[in-house]
Order: structure tokens, then sequence, then C-alpha cells
């Protein structure tokens, strides 16, 4: 394990990420299969372009196929959703991912709810999330799915914790909240957001924070309790590269764990996204369930 110098412990989402990926790799090269992603892109966002492009650096890296489309930023809601469906309905792509955000204009849950249940790999659509509900969850939304890999893989923890999910996205906050009170976590979860009262003080409550606004260092040395475990999702820029939510230096020898940004949970998301494509692979019947 690696620790900072003060003693606080560095959750690597590089390490744990690419022992993921290489279980991927080596699985689906057992199979003898080929597993194909199709990330669609529209518009030019730049940060966009930079998240597709590694994904798809990422699963060619782990055996499995990757197509990019790229659409352009006017399209119709309907021309989309036509373009979703074919690509649903092509027995060759065993998963589907919708980079967001979408360019103003567009319904986001219509093309959510446009992919096939067992193709959407974000773990986005209603049915699944539903799933996650009642605990039958196979295709889990790839971020908060990261931070509790992160947890089991450094065994830290959860039984009676309380824990604080900040920011109530579909994408994150939402289903973070259910991982971590689920049945085996065992977190007692508060969620706070944007309208929350005395931010600092739930902080400086919590034992597990993860942090999912974008607000730089807003959790600090100021705010953490004393061998808190932070699991930081939050991400922003401000000209000289990018920053989370925590400030990492700042919470140095007060916290028991921290992610680091980056190489904490943004490749756990990655990691999960691929190895969620390999579930959706299963589902299709193309490669054995693991027993």
């Amino acid at each position: 394990m690696n620790y900072t110098e003060k003693g606080t412990l560095i959750l690597d989402g590089k390490l744990v990420a690419k022992e993921i990926q290489s279980n991927i790799k080596k699985r689906i090269e057992e199979c003898n299969v080929e597993i194909t992603l199709v990330t669609v892109l529209v518009g030019d966002d730049k940060p966009s372009q930079l998240y597709v492009n590694n994904k798809h650096k990422q699963a060619t890296s782990s055996s499995i196929k990757s197509i990019m489309v790229n659409l352009p930023g006017d399209i119709s809601q309907s021309d989309l959703e036509n373009k979703i469906k074919e690509l649903g309905d092509d027995n060759s792509v065993n998963g589907i991912l919708i980079q967001m955000p979408l360019p103003k204009g567009l319904n986001e849950n219509n093309v959510i709810e446009t992919i096939p249940s067992n193709k959407d790999v974000d773990g986005l659509k209603e049915k699944n999330l539903g799933k996650l509900i009642v605990g039958n969850n196979i295709l889990n939304p790839c971020t908060p799915l990261g931070v509790m890999k992160l947890i089991q893989y450094y065994k830290l923890e959860t039984s009676g914790k309380k824990a604080l999910v900040i920011g109530r996205s579909r994408l994150v906050g939402m289903p973070q909240v259910l991982m971590l009170g689920s049945k085996g976590i065992d977190c007692t979860v508060t969620l706070a957001h944007s309208r929350t009262k005395n931010l600092d003080g739930l902080i400086n409550e919590s034992e597990i924070v993860v942090p999912a606004i974008g607000v730089p260092n807003m959790i600090n040395s100021k705010n953490v309790r004393k061998d808190a475990i932070l699991l930081d999702v939050g991400i922003s820029s401000d000209g000289k590269g990018i920053k989370g939510d925590v400030d990492f230096e700042g919470v140095d020898g007060i916290a028991k764990a921290v992610t680091p940004m980056p190489g904490g949970t943004g490749p756990m998301t990655v990691a999960c996204l691929l190895e969620n494509t390999m579930k959706a692979a299963e589902l299709q019947g193309i490669i054995p369930k693991e027993k």
C-alpha cells in the first residue's frame, strides 16, 4: 500500500483499474470472442472528445473492440434516437455509451431510454437503476461502482459508518447513496446538495465522504474529520490543470485515506465501463457468465 509522508493512505485508482482491465483482457481472450463497445459523441466538445479517446484507448488495451460514432451537434432528437436504435438492433454491438453532456436542446433521458437494457453499459436506464434499488444490480453506473471497488480493494471498513454523498446526479450521487447503504456495505448515508445547510458541519461529522460537485478544495483541513475516508469524484479546471473537490495536500495527515486527482476515481470509472461491457456480453449470451 502507498501512503503519504504524513501517513494518509493513497487510494490508487490507476493500480486497481489496471488489475480490473487485466482480468477483462484475460477472460475475453480465454473465451476467444469479440466484444464491441460503441461510444456515441454528439458535437465537438473538446473535453468530451478527450474522454472518448481515452475510453477507446483503454478498451483496446483490454481486448475490447471500440468504435467511435461522431454525430453533428445540430442533430435532431429523432435522428439521434434512430441512430441509437440502429446500434441497439446490431447484434455485433455489445455495449452502447452516450457521452454526456449532450448539446442543448436534446433530451438526455429519452436518448438513454432508447438503449437496450442489456447494452446500457453506463447503467443509467430507468430499468437498470431500478434493479440497483432492489439489489438485482447487473449494470451499475460506472463512477459510483468504481468508488465501491476502491473501498473493497483496500478493505476499508464501512459497516455502521456515517457516509456523506455531496451531489444528487443520476450519474453519481443518487446511485452512490444506494450502493453505500446497500446490504453488506451498511453505511448510514446522508445526501447533501446545493440547498443543504451547514454543509461543513455534515462533512466534519462524516467518516466517509464522496464529493461530486466540482468545487475545488471544498473538502479541506478546516472541515474534514480526523481519519475520514475521502473518495473524490468532483472535477474542475482552473486553466492550469484539473482539480478535485478534495484539497489533497490540505487533508494529508488528517484523513485516513484519500483518492488523488487525477489517478483516483477517474481510471476506475473507465475500468468499470469496460467491465460492464463484458457483463453486457454475458447478458447477451456472447460469453458464459462467471460462476
